[in-house]
């Protein structure tokens, strides 16, 4: 299917599925799961006939095609009761809701790892939106390619996560921002953890990175999650068993449980927290191995994320999670624990990112990455800083993404300051040689600095990329009134950090003052 047909497909079947939603007495919430069910109904029965006419060529009499034989080919057996194509030729009078239901059991009977994952309650749904939904989704096995259908399911969990705002974000993070922090960390081979995974979307996209790489996800990856939201944790499996990925994703609260033993246990950690969660109880996470530079004193968990990530890596790990803002310059406690980060030589490069590219934060947010595995190299000392608050897409008035060839861009830097060879595909080469003509890492004002360690103490351990970039040099800046006020609001941060830490010394010298007198 061609790109502009694609995009047509994904348009319509999004507008017709969300005016049943409207018609129906049902919130996004509640319609979320069995509209979700559908489309991993439709894309399993696509897998399976991909391989089935291979499969069935080789079998014979004595040796029938198997589920294992499916499984063999990481596609999810799914009885034939259970396809789409049975449900759709039911009669008339058959009770559709009852019939979805019992799928969703077969499958889960011949697949343990999505037993009691499944949506069920088809029978809540009106039998005319049942019967519209499967004639929408019907076609889909003939008309899209595998990528396609997991550009379906991701479609509808954006567009559910718009409908649900700030509730929508806890399962979702948005492609281009997944995509980037993939190209970064490059996970070719090894086990990948996110101990807040959502509905998975870091997993597929590792496992679309290795397969872009001509290896089988399967076999190179291990996957684990944690998930603490308990209706989220379906999203998740359902995702990777679309996928043709199986994971260990543990319903738990990551800030007091550790079900994966994760302590240097992972080769790559890829995750969206929650920002400034307050109310943890630091009570219950005190003396845990899990947070090696200490608990921070304010009432945010911004740091013991970050150092549950560094944390979990093993000698050669490398980590990508998306971070609010406040933390690359947070002051106090949280000023000691970065620096602590810092000066273990693990982190590795800052990329700053544009408002809106999320539903949950119209604010900007920085990208950290880190790389145990730099230290004894000549990049032990430094950290590469990216501020790529200037390039994206705008999608609507709302929303922005990166275009594949800034993707292909940003982590191009990225490359050339590691000293690896720079990838092309995606169209970057102009962008490439308008900013780095040699082939070879330079500083560029606006764009890219790398600083060394004495810098960033200089700047008071600040991992905030706008402090060191700098600007570009042009004749009109270019940037909307949001953007401004979100560079505002950045440098508001750092300024009140300073007088937060300037306070104590002018209180002694105001009581100093008053004593003489």
């Amino acid at each position: 299917m061609k790109t502009d047909e694609l995009a047509r497909v994904r348009r319509t079947l999004w507008a017709a599925a969300d005016e049943l939603r409207a018609n129906s007495t049902l919130s996004p919430a509640e319609y979320r799961g069995p509209v979700l069910g559908l489309i991993f109904l439709a894309y399993a029965e696509h897998r399976i006939e991909q391989v089935r006419p291979e499969l069935e060529a080789k079998a014979t009499a004595r040796r029938p095609v198997t589920a294992d034989d499916y499984r063999a080919r990481s596609v999810l057996f799914v009885p034939d009761g259970a396809r789409l194509s049975y449900l759709v030729d039911l009669p008339e009078g058959e009770n559709l809701g009852k019939a979805i239901d019992e799928a969703m059991k077969l499958i889960e009977g011949s697949n343990p790892e999505l037993r009691n994952v499944l949506p069920r309650g088809y029978q809540r749904l009106a039998k005319s939106t049942l019967s519209e939904l499967l004639r929408l989704f019907a076609p889909l096995p003939r008309q899209l390619s595998g990528d396609a259908f997991g550009l379906i399911y991701e479609d509808f969990l954006s567009n559910f996560a718009a409908s649900e705002g700030r509730l929508g974000g806890e399962f979702f993070t948005p492609h281009s921002i997944v995509r980037l922090i993939v190209e970064i960390i490059e996970p070719f081979h090894g086990k990948v953890y996110d101990p807040a995974c959502g509905s998975g979307g870091m997993f597929v996209q590792c496992a679309k990175f290795v397969e872009r790489h001509n290896r089988s996800a399967n076999r190179e990856l291990s996957v684990y999650g944690v998930e603490q939201k308990e209706g989220t944790v379906p999203l998740a499996k359902m995702n990777l068993a679309l996928h043709g990925l199986s994971g260990d994703i543990r319903l738990a609260n990551s800030y007091y449980e550790d079900p994966h033993h994760a302590v240097g246990a992972f080769d790559f950690v890829m995750a969206n927290p929650p920002f400034n969660v307050n109310g943890v109880d630091k009570e219950k996470v005190a003396g845990d191995r899990r947070f090696p530079h200490g608990i921070p004193k304010p009432d945010n968990g911004n740091y013991l994320w970050i150092q549950q990530f560094y944390a979990a890596l093993n000698d050669r790990g490398r980590a990508g999670f998306v971070m609010a803002n406040s933390a690359g310059d947070a002051g106090h406690s949280e000023r000691e624990i970065r620096k602590q980060v810092i000066e273990s030589g693990a982190v590795d490069v800052m990329v700053a990112i544009g408002t809106n590219f999320f539903y949950t934060v119209t604010l900007p947010v920085t990208l950290w990455f880190l790389d145990k595995s730099k230290r004894g190299t000549d990049r032990e000392g430094t950290v590469l800083f990216v501020d790529a608050r200037h390039l994206y897409r705008q999608i609507d008035r709302a929303h922005r993404d990166f275009l594949p060839e800034q993707i292909e861009l940003l982590a191009n830097i990225v490359r050339l300051y590691r000293g690896e060879d720079v990838v092309t595909v995606d169209g970057s080469d102009t962008l490439l040689k308008e900013r780095f003509p040699d082939g070879t890492y330079v500083d560029v004002a606006g764009l890219c600095k790398v600083a060394t360690r004495a810098e960033i103490e200089a700047q008071g351990w600040s991992l905030n990329p706008g402090r060191y970039t700098g600007t570009a040099a042009v004749d009109d800046d270019g940037e909307d009134f949001t953007e401004k006020i979100a560079i505002l609001y950045d440098e508001f941060t750092r300024l009140s950090n300073q007088a937060d830490q300037l306070r104590p010394c002018v209180e002694v010298a105001v009581q100093i003052v008053l004593s003489d007198e």
